[in-house]
């Protein structure tokens, strides 16, 4: 069993369900959600390249500031036109 820590600073933990990973992601959409980090993008250029090469196609997101969670809308729109989703960090 693996815990994941949620760091958004909730009183009480929430607890979540573990998705199957696909076998594969060609033919999946790939949201790459960039958290307004310096060069966070740059990494996510890369990465966009990779996926591409592997069939997926790929969805680019960008939060207005790292230092609050998504609003609500972007992560609507993620969650319905997305099948995974891979979030950059930064530091």
């Amino acid at each position: 069993m693996t815990t994941v820590l949620d760091p958004t600073g909730e009183r009480k933990p929430s607890d979540w369900q573990r998705l199957e990973r696909p076998t594969s992601l060609d033919g999946l959409t790939v949201g790459l959600l960039d958290i307004s980090k310096p060069r966070g993008d740059v990494f996510l250029d890369h990465l966009q390249i990779r996926l591409e090469q592997i069939g997926a196609k790929v969805e680019r997101f960008k939060k207005p500031t790292f230092s609050k969670p998504a609003p609500v809308d972007l992560r609507h729109e993620i969650s319905t036109t997305c099948d995974v989703v891979i979030e950059a960090l930064a530091d």
